[in-house]
């Protein structure tokens, strides 16, 4: 039975991930967007988007991801505001709700969210 650390240095490998797609914040582990997108492109994930909401200062989408017979729904949302009333800090929520989701189907699916990996869009404080 692998360990986690050999799950993820397994899953780092398969997808061709390097340094400088992956950096810790805090206490959580962080992949790039580029890191993410080479996840997308290696694993073969498609996504399909559906918008549950969109409004100037709020957007919610909805992601639906397969690849190699399995799938999963998940959401990214955007709120517009500083760090106590929003989680975006720009106007572009739409954008950042897809960005969202998109990031955390793409990490459910390929295995690394359940070993706390997380996406940098999925939060304005997990910018490098």
């Amino acid at each position: 039975m692998e360990t986690k650390k050999e799950i993820l240095r397994r899953l780092f490998t398969e997808n061709d991930l390097v340094q400088e797609d992956v950096f810790k914040h805090q206490h959580y582990t962080i992949i790039t967007r580029a890191g993410i997108d080479k996840i997308q492109a290696r694993s073969s994930i498609r996504i399909s988007y559906e918008v549950i909401e969109c409004k100037p200062e709020f957007a919610v989408v909805k992601a639906t991801a397969w690849a190699d017979g399995k799938s999963i729904e998940t959401f990214g949302s955007a709120l517009k505001g500083d760090y106590k009333s929003g989680n975006c800090n720009t106007w572009y929520v739409m954008e950042m709700a897809e960005k969202r989701a998109m990031s955390r189907a793409v990490l459910k699916l390929a295995g690394f969210y359940e070993l706390g990996i997380f996406g940098e869009d999925e939060s304005e404080s997990f910018k490098k």
